[in-house]
């Protein structure tokens, strides 16, 4: 893994660093990077051995430039086997984004068989060469994550399959959990899903991860599951997996982009 962070923390703010710029526009962060921000300082400050996020929405309604970032949160409910937590994210004085997170105490599995889709049949990251390096679309945008692809993935109107590794930690000097894995890479089921002969023409004005489990290992797996859409707005959504399995799920809601003239 790359020792280059997203942010460099700062006292109580979060300097974003170039690796942190959107592909799309250079003066502005990709969203990924505030989600996995908020989903970071929401597990720092509230999660527990045992207690573990089980659902995190986040809402991008702002797109950031490079200013410091400071991130408040605040426990909305406590009991004893759930916990919800909300986080916003500040720059300039100003919101760029919330989440709504949910904690749940681990506990014994309760007994019988319950329905579920079969075992994913893709091939493992290691049984896949790596995908080339994505165009450039402004200039000093650079790749954020590897990914394992069989076969094209963008372009095409079929179901799409993925592999994504993130190759560097969200805040400098704080390991990657497994659970920011999952947190950061979550955003890529909006370009995954909404995407298709034409490209891609929605940017996803939210995310929401669900995970039963957290991921083990370095790799998260992305399956498109479900797109619709009508009059300009679309959902998406991806199941997700480790190589050992199915972990969650991720789904998005967008619009479409704006053609300028």
């Amino acid at each position: 893994m790359t020792t280059d962070a997203f942010f460099t923390p700062e006292g109580e703010t979060f300097l974003p660093q170039p690796v942190c710029r959107g592909p799309w526009n250079p003066d502005s962060l990709h969203g990924r990077v505030v989600a996995g921000l908020l989903g970071a300082e929401v597990e720092r400050r509230h999660a527990e051995p045992r207690l573990r996020v089980a659902r995190m929405t986040v809402d991008l309604w702002r797109l950031p430039g490079f200013s410091p970032i400071t991130v408040e949160t605040r426990v909305q409910r406590e009991g004893s086997r759930i916990r919800i937590v909300d986080a916003e994210a500040f720059a300039v004085g100003q919101s760029i984004g919330r989440a709504s997170v949910v904690l749940l105490r681990e506990g014994e599995q309760p007994a019988g068989e319950v329905w579920a889709p079969p075992a994913w049949d893709f091939p493992p990251p290691a049984a896949l060469a790596p995908d080339p390096r994505p165009p450039v679309t402004n200039e000093g945008w650079q790749p954020m994550w590897e990914s394992r692809t069989q076969g094209r993935t963008f372009g095409t109107v079929a179901q799409k399959r993925t592999w994504i590794r993130e190759v560097r930690p969200i805040i400098a000097g704080r390991p990657l959990t497994p659970f920011q894995r999952a947190a950061v890479s979550a955003d890529f089921a909006s370009p995954l899903a909404n995407s298709g002969s034409a490209g891609l023409a929605y940017i996803n004005v939210d995310i929401t991860l669900y995970l039963h489990r957290y991921p083990a290992g370095e790799w998260v797996g992305f399956e498109t599951t479900d797109h619709g859409a009508a009059d300009g707005i679309a959902m998406g959504q991806c199941r997700l997996y480790d190589e050992h399995g199915p972990i969650g799920a991720a789904t998005v809601a967008a619009v479409a982009q704006r053609r300028r003239a």
